[in-house]
């Protein structure tokens, strides 16, 4: 399995990749985000690490146009602050998951261990069932695609996760800690804030645009999608 680092900290680069090979993986770095672009055009990874402050081209930047042409391969965000509006802009920008410096080598392993196993079962569930109808959501597994009322909605990889999880149990209630295990995996330590935030983002995708309300909040409990 192949990781990029994308991290000017030459120190924390050098300590990541030490980390990473230790485990198994294959290790690129580099530290500048306008080469970090050129890499992400040309080459694919498992995963991709990326630090926020960055010369040439922050994080942020960065990410929201690697995800133009790439909706699949994770995204881990660094950060040396942990302001909640600092996660907003990451995950808005496509980021799957954010760690805040400093940290343990052990949970950066563990969090990209759940990345890449999350992405696989993604694919394995796209083998077994091609598309999914709930009303007028329509998701289809193999492209990763949505569409609603006939029209494409452009979601996140983690907004997807989250859509097929509230479509798959379209009805039913979905607690934040079920949303997190099945998605982030029980391994990892992810704030319930983590998914009000994204529980925002779909619907500002998925119901705004078309004045629905499908998404809804059962207070206390969870969420789940309206038949």
């Amino acid at each position: 399995m192949s990781i990029l680092i994308i991290e000017d900290d030459v120190t924390l680069n050098k300590n990541i990749r030490e980390s990473l090979l230790a485990e198994g993986f294959q290790v690129e770095s580099v530290f500048d985000g306008s080469l970090a672009e050129r890499m992400l055009k040309k080459t694919t990874y498992d995963c991709v690490i990326m630090d926020i402050n960055l010369p040439g081209k922050s994080g942020f930047e960065l990410c929201k146009t690697f995800r133009i042409h790439n909706t699949i391969t994770p995204v881990l965000m660094l950060t040396a602050f942990s302001e909640l509006e600092d996660k907003v802009t990451g995950f808005n920008c496509g980021a799957d998951d954010y760690l805040t410096k400093p940290f343990f080598m052990r949970e950066l392993v563990l969090r990209i261990h759940s990345l890449i196993k999350r992405r696989k079962l993604a694919d394995n569930a796209s083998e077994n069932s091609a598309v999914m109808v709930a009303g007028d959501i329509t998701i289809n597994y193999a492209t990763k695609k949505v569409f609603k009322q006939n029209s494409e909605v452009i979601l996140t990889p983690r907004e997807f996760q989250i859509l097929v999880q509230l479509c798959e149990k379209e009805g039913e209630i979905v607690s934040k800690s079920h949303l997190i295990k099945e998605i982030w995996g029980s391994s990892v330590d992810i704030n319930t804030n983590t998914i009000e935030v994204y529980i925002n983002f779909l619907r500002g995708k998925i119901d705004k645009p078309f004045g629905t309300n499908r998404i809804k909040t059962k207070i206390g409990y969870g969420y789940y999608l309206d038949s």
